[in-house]
């Protein structure tokens, strides 16, 4: 269980995220087209997942939106955003904003990602929701960076992330 918070709300999380090192959990989400997203879809490449609650907070949107633009971009890396938005939502979504560079995948048809991944929010304003996190995953699915954001009305550390995936760090 992890503590973070939501305007000074403390909440906790169903487990913790997976450390540096550890080899993800495997994971079966639905895309924006109601399709399977599944971590074998990504074999052999750099996987961004954003995890967030929802795409109608602007927090969340901005995350979307700085990860489509920088992140998707980079060689044999691919990002997903997460969250326990319907499939529909993150269609009109993509249509909306015009994002074509990030792969969308709800969790609400599995609870077990978000205990997984120990982002399941299971108390606070926002239980049953995912908070804010972005783990980047290796090539054979190992951690390479983690950040569960501490406050949930802040925006990840974006810079932190794209020195992993460049090879700064």
């Amino acid at each position: 269980m992890e503590t973070i918070y939501f305007k000074e709300t403390p909440c906790h999380t169903f487990g913790t995220l997976p450390l540096v090192g550890d080899e993800a959990p495997c994971f079966h989400l639905t895309g924006a087209d109601l399709s399977q997203v599944t971590c074998n879809d990504y074999k052999g490449r750099r996987v961004v997942l954003n995890i967030f609650p929802s795409l109608d907070t602007e927090v969340c949107a901005r995350s979307v939106r700085r990860f489509n633009e920088e992140a998707a971009a980079l060689d044999n890396t691919t990002v997903i955003c997460v969250s326990m938005d319907l499939p529909f939502a993150m269609s009109r979504f993509c249509t909306i904003e015009g994002i074509k560079n990030v792969t969308f995948a709800s969790a609400f048809n599995s609870p077990l990602f978000g205990q997984k991944y120990g982002v399941l929010l299971c108390d606070g304003p926002l239980a049953g929701l995912l908070a804010r996190a972005v783990v980047v995953l290796d090539e054979d699915r190992k951690v390479i960076y983690r950040q569960l954001v501490n406050e949930i009305t802040d925006e990840p550390d974006y810079d932190a992330a794209l020195r992993v995936l460049k090879g700064e760090e």
